[in-house]
């Protein structure tokens, strides 16, 4: 048996639980804590010898949450109301988008964002335009 194969297996115990998938809602969380731990650690270094296991980590908590944690279908006019709740915008506060009334046509589902309405909204907000598409 090679050194680094000897020393893997040595470990393994102590490894495997950060490597395999969550089975469990309890699997996911001890994963996503251990994950925080090792941000706290790598930080935003991209260099650091750890970084690889942090990006490996997040995409085992992904895959869990995209199978067992779906995100609702959200229509344009929720999120536009929900991000106007958020920066305390009223109907007014939008003239890139429209009127007072056409904003809140939008809002009470009379009237979809169109694409330059959208495009608007991408610019103010810095988002996808696909979150305000229904």
């Amino acid at each position: 048996m090679t050194s680094i194969v000897q020393q893997a297996a040595a470990h393994w115990r102590f490894v495997a639980p950060l490597l395999n998938a969550p089975q469990s809602e309890d699997d996911y969380d001890a994963l996503v804590a251990a994950l925080d731990e090792l941000l706290g650690l790598v930080g935003d270094d991209e260099e650091h010898p750890l970084a690889s296991l942090a990006s490996h980590m997040g995409d085992l908590i992904e895959e869990y949450d995209d199978a067992n944690r779906p995100m609702p279908e959200v229509r344009g006019a929720d999120m536009l109301r929900h991000l106007m709740q958020w920066h305390g915008l009223d109907q007014s506060s939008l003239p890139e988008v429209g009127t007072q009334s056409v904003i809140s046509e939008i809002l009470n589902g009379k009237r979809r964002l169109n694409v330059r309405q959208i495009k608007a909204l991408t610019l103010r907000f810095g988002l996808p335009a696909d979150l305000f598409l229904d």
